[in-house]
């Protein structure tokens, strides 16, 4: 295909790396490659049986017809009182839309707010797709790398130097993907305090991880702490990471009545409605008690602790044990400058990346996509038993490098 038949905002941008990993996963294991996947952040666990259950009884009911392009009233009414009870922040159902995944909630957001000229400030490491659809906006991303010795934190100075006039979004993602940061009340209070100074930067809070915490109480939301950034915040979670439903493609957006209409405007010119089945087992899954999640961030936090000890006994890489989320983010700079047996010289994370492949037979991601290198992200939203074999096989790959 001609290039010149591609838009100049599609071909300014990169495909997803998680989704690339996904691909090549699948081929490799066409191939009969024995891979242990550690790259791609979607939790094992089967969706619950009582929500698995809803979408069965919304199908034997008929409920399989278009829906309104917001959402049910059902839906909306679970996602508002979820809001309230869980992060005390009060919508109406007016003020809320589901979407096809938080993604395509994020994506719409920017698509109906940001213009070229407009800059999005996006901390470091970040989510691979944050910059890129910045850019299919005709908006600049702007990084704001995140110091490992911070915890990859963004700090109030860098964010205060990071505004511009120009500054449209901060985008804010905790717990992080990639690195599993999490933020204090005392370190949300100081990046509210600077966003207030500047009436003109908008928030786009990715709240995706909320439930998968390791800290002892689970961090109270921006909006909570400072209830006067709700007119220019939109509030994007999910059901996804939660509820184990990543397939089940139900994404929401909470925020000012502006931005609600554009979306639903948006939406009802591309994608339409979202499933109607999908929304059905939702509700269920917001509206009752999560009684299998203690156990499954339990689990969650054993394999973090086993995959950090196993990869701190590697020499060369260095692990901490991140706040929440299921990946870890370990330094790997003490590999680059090595030669592989094949006379290969490791000159980034990329390269280090593509040995553990080929030479362990494990699949992760290379920190350059994330933006902070050098590093690599492991997903641990796996069994313990993959989580032990891919360590092993990453001391293994890395024992052959001189």
């Amino acid at each position: 295909m001609s290039p010149s038949r591609i838009s100049s905002r599609i071909r300014r941008i990169k495909p997803s790396p998680s989704s690339a990993a996904a691909d090549r996963f699948a081929e490799l294991r066409r191939e009969g490659r024995d891979i242990v996947n550690l790259a791609i952040g979607e939790p094992d666990f089967d969706t619950p049986a009582h929500i698995r259950q809803a979408g069965c009884e919304a199908i034997e009911r008929g409920e399989t017809r278009y829906t309104p392009v917001a959402g049910t009233f059902a839906l909306r009414e679970a996602i508002a009182a979820k809001l309230e009870r869980e992060n005390g922040l009060r919508y109406g159902p007016r003020e809320i839309i589901v979407t096809c995944g938080a993604k395509h909630a994020l994506f719409n957001a920017l698509s109906v707010t940001v213009e070229a000229g407009h800059e999005v400030i996006v901390p470091a490491p970040f989510w691979v797709s944050y910059p890129d659809m910045v850019l299919a906006c005709d908006g600049t991303p702007v990084i704001v790398t995140c110091r490992e010795e911070d915890d990859f934190r963004l700090t109030p100075e860098a964010l205060e130097a990071a505004i511009t006039p120009a500054t449209r979004w901060l985008v804010f993602n905790s717990p992080t993907n990639p690195t599993g940061t999490t933020y204090t009340e005392a370190q949300l209070r100081a990046l509210a305090d600077v966003l207030l100074r500047h009436p003109q930067v908008m928030v786009l809070t990715d709240d995706i991880y909320e439930h998968i915490c390791f800290d002892d109480a689970p961090p109270r939301h921006l909006l909570a702490i400072e209830p006067a950034l709700r007119e220019r915040t939109l509030v994007v979670n999910g059901v996804s990471k939660t509820y184990a439903m990543t397939g089940w493609r139900i994404g929401y957006a909470a925020g000012p009545s502006d931005i609600i209409a554009a979306l639903d405007m948006l939406q009802s010119q591309s994608t339409s409605g979202v499933s109607s089945v999908s929304q059905a087992a939702a509700v269920v899954a917001l509206n009752a008690e999560p009684a299998f999640l203690p156990e499954w961030v339990a689990t969650y936090r054993l394999r973090r602790d086993t995959a950090v000890r196993m990869l701190n006994a590697i020499p060369g890489i260095r692990a901490r044990a991140p706040g929440g989320a299921f990946y870890l983010y370990p330094h790997c700079g003490g590999l680059i400058g090595k030669r592989t047996p094949a006379g290969k010289v490791l000159e980034t994370d990329n390269d280090v990346v593509i040995h553990l492949l080929e030479a362990g037979g494990v699949m992760v991601l290379a920190g350059t996509a994330y933006g902070v290198s050098p590093h690599f992200r492991m997903s641990t939203a796996t069994s313990a038993q993959q989580i032990e074999e891919g360590c092993r096989r990453i001391a293994a790959a890395v024992a052959q490098l001189r």
